[in-house]
């Protein structure tokens, strides 16, 4: 907005020191600062006026131009109505959407084994079957069934 640079704040900070004094130099800043404050409030309701003012005039030229637009198609086409839709053709006849079966286009098979009804039912058949082709489990510390872990060899 300004170019006003540091040196040119310190002058003037400096001739505000001198001709108010420092003794009455926080109330003249507190009122210039209220001044300041009214100048913005007074700019943003002029600023939003306009802007306001300025939204109105583009929606009246856009509604002239839409009815502008509106009497033109309506001089071109005078008289035409909307025909109604034709009706839907008779059960049996060509095309008819009588002998339509949903289920036909299903993709999911139908063969599909129902879900198991509760996660505790899915854990106890997952135990229950056989370890042929399982992964090979790693030998946990303190599991007296599996061999004895390297560091273990060592020192039999």
């Amino acid at each position: 907005m300004f170019d006003i640079g540091a040196g040119e704040l310190l002058v003037i900070a400096i001739a505000a020191i001198l001709v108010i004094g420092p003794k009455d130099m926080p109330m003249a800043l507190r009122t210039a600062g209220r001044w300041i404050g009214q100048l913005r409030r007074m700019s943003n309701h002029f600023r939003s006026g306009i802007d306001a003012m300025i939204r109105e005039a583009e929606m009246e030229e856009m509604e002239k131009k839409w009815q502008e637009r509106n009497a033109q198609i309506m001089r071109a086409h005078p008289n035409e109505e909307m025909a109604p839709l034709p009706a839907p053709p008779a059960d049996g006849a060509p095309g008819s959407d009588s002998s339509y079966d949903p289920s036909a286009d299903d993709p999911a098979p139908a063969s599909l084994p129902a879900p198991s009804a509760s996660a505790e039912s899915r854990v106890a058949s997952a135990t229950d079957r056989p370890v042929d082709g399982a992964e090979p489990q790693l030998p946990l510390d303190g599991d007296a069934s599996d061999d004895a872990s390297p560091a273990k060899k060592g020192e039999a």
